[in-house]
């Protein structure tokens, strides 16, 4: 049975405009399916397409399956059955032996930086970076499928 153990953060922009940062690599994602219990994404990114399906998050667990697809098929599934998408640079940043995923979110999301650490548990110890601001797992308005639908440039604050 595939599992995601994963909590979000957001990102305080100064540090990180500030920080010395890899390459990031750009990513497009729609969705097939995009209801509360399940969700059915393709994403392109760079020369690789996945289909990743997920269920509904129990705290910061949820079922995930994810699976490489072929580039062409992956386009042609966005082209053509996407039902929302979005677009964002995705940066890894080792940090204390872990990988944090610092999404940089495009177009209608531009200006909201979301940080990411997929863990083993839920009560994992870890250890959080200066740049890394206020936690926001469980909070939908942040999934990336409600960020194609109640985009952030929508919001109050955005």
């Amino acid at each position: 049975m595939g599992k995601e153990i994963e909590r979000k953060f957001l990102v305080n922009k100064e540090a990180w405009q500030k920080m010395e940062k890899p390459a990031g690599q750009y990513y497009r994602q729609g969705y097939l399916t995009n209801e509360p219990h399940k969700t059915i994404r393709v994403r392109l990114a760079d020369e690789a397409g996945y289909l990743t399906i997920k269920g509904i998050s129990e705290g910061a667990t949820r079922l995930e399956y994810e699976y490489a697809i072929p580039i062409n098929d992956a386009r042609e599934l966005l082209d053509n059955f996407s039902g929302s998408e979005l677009s964002k640079i995705r940066y890894k940043i080792p940090f204390d032996n872990k990988i944090w995923e610092v999404d940089e979110f495009l177009g209608d999301n531009a200006g909201l930086l979301v940080a990411e650490i997929e863990l083993q548990s839920e009560d994992e110890p870890f250890e959080i970076p200066d740049w890394v601001a206020g936690e926001v797992t469980g909070d939908e308005k942040y999934y990336n499928s409600n960020l194609t639908i109640h985009p952030y440039c929508q919001w109050n604050n955005g």
